[in-house]
Order: structure tokens, then sequence, then C-alpha cells
């Protein structure tokens, strides 16, 4: 099923379900109980939003070796991961803004995993459990800040530096999905899941034995190689097989 989150011209923001080019509402929330309503609105005519609102984005760098090797850097032994603001999350279609502190900002195509319920110490054989489904995520980076500071707040953190959606997918398998990113048309990334260093299972076992997960949290389990430079004026595109594709336009931040 796929799960999203959106508004019409009369409604506030809520749960729905997509079938096909149609959409019904959800009561209740997936999370918990719930129940669809009839699917009577077109796809085209409602508002996309983020299709959950996390507490918290954990990532993971360095998950396929192809991306380390891009960046002479290492292969982690253990998962390396770092947080993103909630601050920076836009939905399918919004603009991804360049600021002006950076002069070379990247996209970064990644599986994102959507967590249903509660979890601490998860053992990987019941990973499955704790997963309400799975998403698309643009790990947008200013490279140069991130280079620069040696630490990734700032160069992960500018608001819309992360895109995701357009919805959760529940029936998807994410140990052999080919992700692709193309920016105006031209393929600049493409690697299968299988190619990542820490699967789904070892990230959210490893993620857990640091710190509790909560229902709707994100987990974006790193980028393959090929992460290249965004311009004004670009679009960006990044698709999972089995979910679908994530489209945002790129336009420099106004002066202020």
């Amino acid at each position: 099923m796929r799960i999203i989150r959106y508004q019409t011209a009369s409604e506030t923001a809520t749960y729905g379900w997509v079938i096909e080019e149609k959409v019904g509402k959800i009561e209740g929330s997936p999370f918990t109980q719930f129940t669809r309503g009839e699917a009577s609105n077109l796809l085209e005519d409602i508002k996309l939003l983020p299709p959950v609102l996390p507490s918290k984005i954990i990532c993971v760098g360095r998950n396929y070796v192809a991306h380390a090797k891009e960046h002479d850097a290492e292969v982690p032994e253990v998962p390396l991961i770092f947080l993103k603001p909630p601050s920076s999350i836009i939905a399918h279609g919004e603009t991804i803004l360049l600021p002006p502190q950076s002069q070379q900002v990247e996209h970064e195509a990644e599986l994102a995993v959507v967590v249903g319920k509660t979890g601490r110490w998860i053992q990987p054989e019941e990973a499955k459990d704790y997963i309400l489904g799975f998403t698309i995520a643009n790990d947008v980076t200013a490279r140069d800040l991130q280079f620069r500071d040696g630490q990734w707040t700032r160069g992960k953190g500018f608001d819309t530096f992360c895109p995701f959606g357009p919805w959760i997918e529940t029936d998807f398998d994410p140990a052999d999905a080919v992700v692709t990113c193309h920016v105006n048309e031209d393929i600049r990334q493409m690697a299968s899941t299988r190619d990542m260093v820490f699967n789904v299972k070892q990230l959210l076992a490893y993620v857990s034995s640091v710190m509790t997960l909560s229902p709707g949290d994100l987990l974006l389990t790193g980028t393959p190689a090929g992460v290249g430079t965004l311009k004004d004026g670009d679009i960006v595109e990044v698709s999972i097989e089995g979910i679908g594709i994530l489209r945002n336009p790129v336009a420099t931040e106004p002066s202020h």
C-alpha cells in the first residue's frame, strides 16, 4: 500500500492511500489502527506533503563502497551515522534552495526507511516488525562546507536539504532494488541496494543500539557513487524500483 500525507483546497493535512491515480482518506493513524476511505480524489488534484513528520532523521555515510572511493574515504567498519534536522524536510515537487554560503551543493539519492513503532536494541531478525515502509530521499549536501568543517551538521542541515516522498510503500523488498538519480534527464547515479555495505536490518539494529527510534523517524541508508553538483534551474529526480520517483526543482535561495 502507498501511504501519503496530503491536503486539498477544503481540507487540512491528512493521511491517505493511493491506488493507481486516485487517493482515499485514511481514518486514524497508519502507525496504529486505521481504515481506508474510498479513493475518490484524483492524485493530480491534491497537494502532496512530506509523508511523515519525523522526530529525527538518521543518515548513514559511506554505505556504498564506490561512493566512499569517489571521496577517497575508507569504508567504515561499523555504520557511520549522522543527523539531519527536521527543518530540512521538503515534499515531492517542492524546491531545493541553494544557500549563498556554498558553491558546491550536491544530490545524494537514497532509500529511506520509515520507522513504524518505538524500538530500542532492535535485533536484526526483528527489524521488519519495526518498519512501516520505505520511501525515497535526497540527502542534499553542501559538499564544500562538509569538507571545510570536518563534521557534517552545516553541510547537511540547510533548509530544503531533505526532500523525501512522494509516498511510503509498505510492500517493498529492500534487498535488491535499483536506485537512480537523474538531473535534467541525464543519469548521475545508479546502483542496487544489494551493494550496501550494511543492509537495512543491520542499520536498524545498530542505530537502535544508540538511540530510541520513534514512529515516523526516517533512516536514510546511504548513497551510491555518482553524486554531482546542482545548479539553479535544475530538475533532480531520484527513483527507486518498486517505489516511484521523487522530483524536485532547484533554485538559488533569494538574497536576504
